[in-house]
């Protein structure tokens, strides 16, 4: 009986260590995996994007970028502190297998988690795209082509595509008519299709029911309207003026006159050295010199702005038949009903180049 007992409190005891044991190793295993979710839940969401005095960062992650392409651009911009956490996370998230081109904006203190959760969403920045003062279609294309990521070759290629002017039904004459000076919001990594096809879009929400009809109640077609817009344009930058020169031009037009608009002459001319109109100018033979020829001229002499285009739509009515810059220099202008009163004002002017000694 004494054995039996014996051996029963072995057991007992062997059952009482062996439950220790497993506290105790359970106990381990909890700390253990605590640090590791620990360390794990640092590495994923503690702060690990520096910038430079704590600014915001746009980095610019270009089509066919492949992952390591974009770690070349992160590190190069110096923003991860921790490069292996990063990776870690970026493994881990399938970033290497989604990587999104894209203008992105990067802020301070972001995370491995939030970083990458932008970068893989394609959660980009839109840029404002902006173009005024254009001549041609050309310039558009090379200053759009500083905005987003298509070349200035691509876009102005894709716009005289004759897929493109097929879809659209423009002619390659009518270039110019596609684009309304103004501030776009696009993506970085807008295509140059893209960039065609939104432009024409906003060509026909600009030529809407109402500015077409006004064009219909001038006689004028889309394309006449901003050839005469372009003129107004290049004569003057004061929009309190555009309409009054606008129905000057108008006015000369229905009473069969030749338009006289010096800046046909220089876009004719093609010499940005000009700078005072000479009768000899008038001289040159061209379907753009209105010195010469009758009407408008073929196309525009420029992409003309919003506010020259709705100064032809709503001309002012008036009974000016000529009109003539200042004699203070300014870019203002003088306007004659007759040719006397308009001399007049022309012998000034003329009068005020000679003093300033501008002869040609």
């Amino acid at each position: 009986m004494t054995y039996y007992h014996s051996n029963y409190g072995v057991r007992e005891k062997k059952k009482s260590n062996f439950k220790k044991f497993f506290i105790i190793f359970f106990l381990i295993i909890i700390i253990l995996s605590s640090g590791a979710g620990y360390y794990i839940y640092g590495v994923i969401y503690n702060p690990n994007v520096w910038t430079a005095e704590a600014k915001p960062v746009i980095i610019k992650i270009p089509t066919g970028t492949d992952y390591d392409g974009l770690r070349n651009i992160i590190y190069e911009n110096g923003l991860v502190v921790h490069r292996k956490n990063f990776e870690w996370v970026a493994s881990f998230k399938g970033l290497d297998k989604s990587v999104k081109p894209g203008n992105y904006k990067i802020t301070n203190g972001l995370c491995n988690n939030a970083l990458i959760n932008i970068l893989r969403s394609g959660n980009q920045l839109p840029v404002n795209v902006v173009f005024n003062n254009m001549s041609d279609p050309f310039q558009v294309s090379a200053r759009v082509a500083e905005q987003i990521e298509p070349d200035s070759t691509s876009i102005a290629d894709y716009i005289y595509s004759q897929k493109f002017l097929h879809k659209i039904s423009f002619d390659s004459s009518d270039v110019c008519l596609l684009f309304i000076p103004n501030t776009y919001e696009f993506y970085w990594n807008t295509s140059a299709k893209g960039f065609s096809l939104r432009m024409h879009e906003e060509y026909e929400k600009f030529w809407n029911g109402n500015r077409t009809n006004l064009a219909k109640g001038l006689k004028l077609t889309v394309k006449e309207v901003v050839i005469l817009a372009s003129l107004v344009e290049k004569e003057t930058q004061k929009n309190s003026e555009k309409a009054t020169i606008a129905g000057v031009y108008l006015n000369r037009l229905k009473s069969k006159w030749l338009l006289q608009a010096d800046p046909t002459l220089l876009y004719a001319l093609n010499d940005p050295s000009i700078k005072r109109v000479l009768n000899v100018h008038k001289k040159i033979d061209s379907p753009y010199n209105t010195y010469k020829y009758l009407g408008l001229p073929p196309g525009p002499i420029c992409i003309p702005s919003i506010a020259s285009i709705d100064a032809v739509l709503n001309y002012e009515k008036t009974t000016y038949m000529y009109f003539c810059a200042k004699d203070d220099l300014s870019g203002s202008h003088v306007f004659a009903e007759n040719l006397k009163e308009h001399n007049r004002n022309a012998r000034r002017y003329q009068k005020a180049l000679n003093e300033r000694k501008i002869y040609k």
